[in-house]
């Protein structure tokens, strides 16, 4: 019997990927680190800036969001996201730009509990790319 699911990870510029032989994704969802395989239960949860996972036949990708919708159900998980790059293909200087960015919103005076938490944990996972 199989142990593989489908993935869908969709921007608003297209169909980012979608695989129908994927064993395992982690996703870093407001909860925690999630890891989902097939037969999971149903979840809608939202993600926060972190590095999605993906296991399946053809290899380990990796994945660098800064927020989104994930949904798993009927062994499809779907990933909505504003923001995505492949880590593979992503240049250093992306990942600087980013962290620049991200350190000059930390330091805004007029930022917000939940703003300064979601661009914390950014500048927390791209200085680990590094």
């Amino acid at each position: 019997m199989s142990e593989e699911f489908k993935i869908e990870i969709v921007n608003p510029e297209k169909s980012f990927l979608v695989k129908e032989d994927v064993s395992e994704v982690v996703v870093p969802a407001f909860e925690g680190e999630m890891g989902i395989l097939k037969d999971h239960i149903s979840i809608i949860s939202f993600l926060k800036p972190g590095i999605i996972k993906v296991s399946s036949k053809s290899g380990d990708e990796n994945y660098y969001v800064e927020d989104g919708i994930v949904e798993f159900k009927n062994n499809n998980l779907s990933i909505l996201t504003s923001s995505i790059y492949n880590l593979s293909d992503m240049d250093k200087s992306v990942q600087q730009d980013l962290l620049k960015k991200a350190e000059e919103e930390s330091g805004k005076s007029d930022i917000n509990d939940q703003a300064k938490y979601l661009v914390d944990q950014k500048i927390e996972v791209l200085k680990t790319l590094n």
